[in-house]
Formats: C-alpha cells, structure tokens, sequence
C-alpha cells in the first residue's frame, strides 16, 4: 500500500536563530514540530552540511557566512525535531547543496517498492532549499503529488516565501 512521505528540509539551529536565522523561521518551529508528530506515514529529514572550506565553495563565494558547518550546534535540527527524530530513528540526508539528490534517489526506491502516494515539503528557505527539493521531487516523481505546506515554510524574506511559492505552483506542486 503506498504510503506518504513528510520531508523535513534543514530545520537547523543556523537557519532557526543562528547565523542565517529569522524571526520568520523561529515561527514555523512549534507548526512543523506539530505537523511531524501527529503525520501518518514517513517522515524524514534534510540537514544542510558545511564544512570548515565552506567560504571557498561556489556557494560561499555568493553567501558568505559559515552556517550548518557539520558537528556544531548551528548544523543540529532544532530541538524539539531531533529528539523526535532520534526517538523514530528518522532517515536524515545530509546535503552540502541546496537540493538532495540522494533524497530523491531514496525516494525513486521507496516509490519502486512501495509506492508513494503524495511527498508533502516543509522547511527553511522557502526560496532556496524547499523549492530545489520540491523541484527536484517532481523531476524524479512526475507523477506523485507533490505539497508544500505555506505555513509551514519561511524564506530569507516574506517576499522571497510568496516568490518561491508562486513558482512551485507553477510547475505543478500543491501549495497548502
């Protein structure tokens, strides 16, 4: 029987009062903390992954401020999801890019042996992370429903967050 599958997108420390954090970020901590524990079917997690060479990678040259370098406190999910994703023994994929590839590899296996009924994204950046995974989910599943969760969601700007969400449901994913 197919299931559904909730993907967490880099609900780390950084991105939540961290280096790159937002008041817009710490906002959606206690809706996605909800979300994943009462959803029915799988959940797993992406964590942005940097290290000390962060700044001389193509990515640092355009942001230039360390964050979710591996092993610090900045790099760790936000406490009320890692505790829950260490007591579900959660599947998490670390990404040194925006979008996983190995998450949409996994989930490509998972749909193969199966099923996948629809891929619901939530998450930091709205604009950067989420939209690449969603993208990303779509290419490697056309035909499995895609959600992002608005709420569920912040940008690097409300702008950026409304943006982003226009050109998902653009290309076809649920926006709800």
């Amino acid at each position: 029987m197919a299931e559904s599958v909730l993907v967490v997108v880099d609900m780390q420390n950084d991105f939540v009062n961290g280096a790159l954090g937002t008041k817009e970020a710490e906002a959606i901590v206690p809706d996605v903390s909800e979300l994943v524990g009462y959803f029915k079917g799988t959940v797993v997690f992406t964590q942005d992954t940097h290290d000390e060479n962060y700044l001389n990678t193509q990515e640092g040259k355009h942001l230039p401020v360390p964050h979710c370098i591996k092993d610090t406190d900045g790099w760790q999910l936000v406490p009320s999801l890692v505790k829950w994703q260490e007591e579900h023994q959660s599947q998490v994929f670390e990404k040194p890019q925006f979008g996983s590839k190995a998450l949409a590899e996994a989930m490509a296996q998972l749909h193969a042996t199966k099923g996948i009924s629809d891929i619901t994204l939530v998450g930091i950046c709205t604009d950067i992370c989420v939209l690449s995974n969603a993208i990303l989910m779509k290419a490697f599943l056309p035909e499995v429903p895609i959600k992002v969760v608005a709420n569920c969601c912040a940008g690097v700007t409300p702008a950026q967050h409304e943006a982003a969400l226009t050109a998902m449901k653009s290309c076809q994913i649920e926006i709800v």
